[in-house]
C-alpha cells in the first residue's frame, strides 16, 4: 500500500502471473492512468473520453496478449509472465498527485536432484563488453571484470560453494558442481557494461531418491499382499497406483529407517506401479502382479 509516492519490490515465478495494484478502489470520471515499463508507455487511459489503449507490441513484443487493465481499480496484470519483463514498471495519474514504482523480479524455476550439476545461463553469446556479477541471496559468490580480467568466485561465507563453482568465461554462465540442499535458494545475475539486464533463478534441490524393494508376505491361489518399501529416507511419499489412480500412499516427512506400504492384488488389480517420490522427482518402478509371481521393471 502506498501513499502519494513510492516504490514496492514484486516478484514472480515464470509462466505465472503478476498484478501490480494501483491502490485506486475505484478510477474517478477524470482519471488519467498511464502506466509504463522503463521509458516504454504499456497502458494509456483516459476515463472521461472512454479511451484505453493499451501498447503490447512495444520494445520487441514481449507484452503481446499478456496485459489486462482492471477498469474499475487500473491495476496491470501480467500473464505468462518471462524473464523478460524483470524491471521497473511505473503508474502516474496526471489528475491526482501520485507517482508509483514496482520493481519486478521473474524468477526462472530450476529443479535438480542432489550430487548433479546445474548451470545458470546468460543466454549471452560472449561478455566482450559486460561485466558479470552472481549473487546467491545476497552474498557475492562470483565476478566477471573485464577492465581488470578478473574472473573470480567465492567459496561462500560458510564455504559451501569451495570446489563447486564454475565460471564460463566467455558467456558469463555459472555452473554449481555436486549440488547439495545446502545450495537450494535464489541466484541473481547482474549484467552491466555494454547491455544492461538481470535475471533470477530460484533452484531447489531434491535429495536422490532410493529404489523401492518389494516382498510377497502373503500369497495364495487367487490373491497375494506385496509390500513395497524403501529404506533410510526422509521427506518422500511412497504410492501405489493402478493407471493412473492412485490405491494408496504413506508420506515420511523427518528421517526415518524405513517406510512400507502393502498392496493386496488379485484378480482385479493386474498391473500396478510403485512410486517413491519428492516432487519433482520421482523413482517409478512398474509391477505385474499375479496370486504367485511378481516380477517389476524400472
Amino acid at each position: 500500500v502506498f501513499g502519494a509516492t513510492g516504490q514496492a519490490s514484486v516478484s514472480a515465478m515464470e509462466g505465472g502471473s503478476v498484478t501490480l495494484n494501483s491502490s485506486f478502489r475505484q478510477i474517478k470520471q477524470d482519471d488519467c492512468i498511464q502506466w509504463r515499463f522503463g521509458k516504454y508507455l504499456l497502458v494509456d487511459t483516459n476515463v472521461t473520453a472512454g479511451r484505453i489503449t493499451v501498447y503490447d507490441d512495444v520494445f520487441d513484443g514481449r507484452f503481446r496478449n499478456r496485459l489486462k487493465l482492471d477498469n474499475q481499480t487500473g491495476s496491470l496484470t501480467i500473464t505468462n509472465i518471462t524473464m523478460k519483463h524483470t524491471g521497473k514498471y511505473g503508474l502516474k495519474n496526471d489528475n491526482r498527485p501520485m507517482r508509483k514504482s514496482f520493481i519486478l523480479t521473474v524468477y526462472k524455476d530450476i529443479s535438480v536432484t542432489e550430487g548433479d550439476s546445474v548451470t545458470l545461463n546468460t543466454d549471452l553469446t560472449e561478455i566482450s563488453k559486460n561485466d558479470i556479477l552472481w549473487e546467491c541471496e545476497t552474498e557475492l559468490i562470483a565476478v566477471i571484470h573485464r577492465a581488470t580480467q578478473r574472473f573470480s568466485t567465492s567459496d561462500g561465507g560458510d564455504g559451501r560453494f569451495r570446489n563447486r563453482l564454475k565460471l564460463d568465461n566467455q558467456t558469463g554462465s555459472l555452473t554449481i558442481t555436486n549440488i547439495t540442499t545446502e545450495h537450494a535458494g535464489d541466484y541473481k545475475l547482474k549484467i552491466t557494461g555494454g547491455k544492461r539486464s538481470s535475471k533470477a533463478f530460484r533452484v531447489s534441490v531434491y535429495a536422490r531418491l532410493p529404489i523401492p524393494f518389494f516382498s510377497k508376505i502373503f500369497s495364495s491361489s487367487s490373491n497375494c499382499t506385496l509390500l513395497c518399501s524403501v529404506f533410510v529416507v526422509s521427506r518422500v511419499t511412497l504410492s501405489w497406483y493402478e493407471g493412473n489412480s492412485l490405491l494408496s500412499s504413506v508420506s515420511v516427512s523427518d528421517l526415518s529407517f524405513s517406510v512400507s506400504l502393502p498392496l493386496e492384488v488379485g484378480m482385479r488389480i493386474k498391473t500396478a506401479t510403485a512410486v517413491c517420490s519428492t516432487i519433482p522427482s520421482a523413482t517409478r518402478l512398474n509391477i505385474w502382479t499375479s496370486a504367485n509371481s511378481v516380477t517389476h521393471v524400472q
